[in-house]
């Protein structure tokens, strides 16, 4: 569900955090997923990238759409091989109190579309930046209609 949804008061966005715009559940895949399966999540998400976690929901990577043209580009096989391969191990993300403005740098700084959110290495939530955009709104235009 989407935390930002539930935003009903005006306050300072400044005060929101990741917790209070997150999304809690979040399409993942595993390490050995083929590549071509977290294709298709990608595609029929209609997402960009995806968390890659093991069992415990420890946060390994993130794979993206960049990663599997990356992959398609150089000849690979992505009938053959696994994510892990082509994923990401450095994960720019984010803790559940990492504050409104935090984020809004992160985003800015790193051009990403979307950030983990996790609870020590567990992975809690995902915030793209639809979520951080609509959760200003929320909070500075509650009620008004716009």
């Amino acid at each position: 569900m989407r935390k930002v949804e539930w935003i009903s008061q005006r306050c300072d966005p400044k005060t929101l955090a990741a917790h209070q715009l997150m999304e809690d559940q979040v399409t993942t895949c595993q390490p050995e997923d083929k590549a071509i399966t977290v294709a298709h999540k990608l595609y029929d998400g209609n997402i960009g990238s995806l968390p890659v976690i093991d069992a415990q929901k420890t946060l390994l990577g993130i794979v993206t759409e960049f990663d599997i043209l990356r992959a398609i580009e150089t000849e690979q096989n992505l009938l053959q091989i696994p994510v892990s391969t082509i994923m990401n191990p450095r994960v720019v993300s984010v803790t559940e109190e990492t504050s409104f403005m935090e984020i809004v740098k992160l985003l800015q700084e790193y051009h990403l579309l979307r950030v983990p959110v996790v609870r020590g290495t567990t992975l809690v939530g995902i915030l793209a930046r639809g979520d951080v955009i609509l959760g200003y709104i929320k909070a500075t235009d509650v009620g008004s209609g716009g």
